[in-house]
């Protein structure tokens, strides 16, 4: 029989993996579900984390931000179980709202480009149940499980994106410290997270693996990031050209704007249309709302200072946009088929004079990453249903502005808390292999794959 201070970990999705967050904690005989994503790479109900493991409806789940890869599976499981009592932050509820009934939109349309019989996972009734269920937190202020034993949660800022926090889980017995996506580097907008509370002993720490495999020469301070792409932004609009970064649509976006038109500002580069589109501008909306929230003397510019994108999917607009140099911010991050950036791209590469500048991590698998990797002369392939295009720009770069602790940054929360069990998840395997090698030295780790029950122990 389980005792008070032991309990079970089990990732539905995440481990060994980035995407389709989801993570099961079982303690006296109650369950907590840590985040609730989809996966980017995966379509139909294979991108969902493995609920038939579920052996009943969750007691509670906590959400620790607005990325898909951590909610977007949440309308679904709250289809499946309804009464689930659901938890998170004010601002990432209202993030959400923005993302998951533009998921629904996106799903909606893939199931007909592509004819995924699973598409849509679930309805916009669904996102407005799901949130009509969510209670909206503070951070660093404990809210109660619904245990009837003392246990209670709290959400700790953590630095990735408006409105996420790492989860502090304290039941009789045990106490566990998920990060989610945390991120030390205090950004454009964002301040890195705050510092674990002092007198706090952890049991279990589950800690993001997502840089493991990076090594931190790989990235330059932020700062001088900003005027690595400030000198590519240059140097393309002097040219006559345009310049696109594909950006998420929840921090990055937000991000990257301002800093153009700081740069702008400061005369770094020329002044001229700086795009956002869709999302990234409704997104935008909320971190107006929730500005207080930004790292202090943050300057977030108002949503009016940057020209919004018309419908590409129109014939010629497209041409329209890239007739005069301007600065274009886009989803998606990683230019997947037929978004907004992607259509961009489209007709970009055809042409030496523009620049294309990623602003963060390329999946492999990704249409970006290939782009990125292909040599001039090569086809890629940014549409569906069309052939490829010749890829004749050769001014495409990646630029490392990164929401994710570094490698070291991660070695050095283990240590910080000194748990008695650290938790390796988020991460590629070999990012998983090398956080499990390398920190936790002398402490019980555990690196779960997907559907894998680990036993944690006070």
């Amino acid at each position: 029989m389980t005792s008070s201070s032991t309990i079970q970990f089990c990732a539905l999705g995440g481990g060994c993996e980035v995407g389709a967050n989801s993570f099961l904690v079982s303690l006296n005989g109650h369950q907590v579900l840590l985040d609730c994503g989809t996966h980017p790479k995966k379509d139909g109900a294979a991108a969902l984390p493995a609920f038939d493991l579920l052996p009943r409806r969750p007691d509670a789940c906590v959400i620790t931000h607005g990325h898909v890869d951590h909610c977007g599976a949440a309308p679904h499981l709250a289809r499946m179980f309804p009464g689930i009592k659901w938890h998170a932050t004010s601002a990432t509820a209202r993030i959400m709202d923005r993302m998951l009934h533009n998921s629904v939109s996106v799903m909606e349309t893939i199931s007909k480009e592509r004819g995924i019989s699973d598409y849509p996972l679930y309805e916009h009734e669904d996102v407005g149940y799901f949130l009509r269920t969510t209670e909206h937190h503070d951070f660093m202020a404990p809210f109660p499980l619904p245990f009837g034993d003392g246990a209670e949660a709290m959400f700790i800022e953590a630095g990735h994106v408006l409105g996420g926090g790492s989860v502090l889980l304290r039941a009789p017995g045990h106490t566990l410290f998920y990060t989610g996506d945390i991120c030390r580097t205090r950004q454009h907008l964002m301040g890195g997270c705050r510092p674990f509370p002092k007198g706090v002993h952890v049991d279990t720490l589950v800690i993001e693996s997502t840089q493991g495999a990076t090594d931190d020469d790989g990235f330059v301070p932020y700062r001088e990031e900003i005027e690595r792409l400030a000198d590519a932004l240059n140097e393309t609009l002097q040219g006559g050209g345009c310049a696109l970064i594909p950006s998420f649509a929840l921090g990055r976006t937000q991000e990257i704007a301002n800093i153009v038109a700081e740069l702008q500002e400061r005369k770094r580069i020329p002044f001229t249309p700086v795009y956002t589109a869709g999302l990234g501008r409704a997104i935008y909306e909320v971190y107006q709302a929730f500005s207080d929230q930004l790292m202090p003397h943050a300057e977030l510019r108002p949503l009016r200072r940057f020209e919004r994108l018309g419908n590409l999917w129109e014939p010629g607009e497209v041409r329209r946009v890239l007739r005069e140099p301007c600065v274009i911010v886009a989803t998606s991050g990683m230019m997947m088929e037929n978004t907004p950036s992607a259509l961009l791209a489209q007709e970009m590469i055809r042409h030496e004079h523009h620049g294309i500048f990623f602003a963060g991590y390329l999946d492999q698998d990704t249409p970006g990453y290939k782009l990125l990797h292909a040599p001039a002369g090569t086809p890629v392939q940014l549409e569906l249903n069309r052939p490829p295009v010749e890829k004749v720009l050769e001014n495409v770069r990646q630029f490392r502005f990164s929401a994710h602790a570094t490698r070291s940054e991660l070695a050095d929360i283990v240590e910080r808390i000194q748990p008695e069990n650290v938790v390796y998840i988020h991460g590629d395997p070999d990012a998983v292999r090398w956080m499990e090698e390398n920190t936790g030295s002398g402490r019980r780790t555990f690196m779960p794959e997907v559907g894998q029950v680990v036993t944690l122990e006070a």
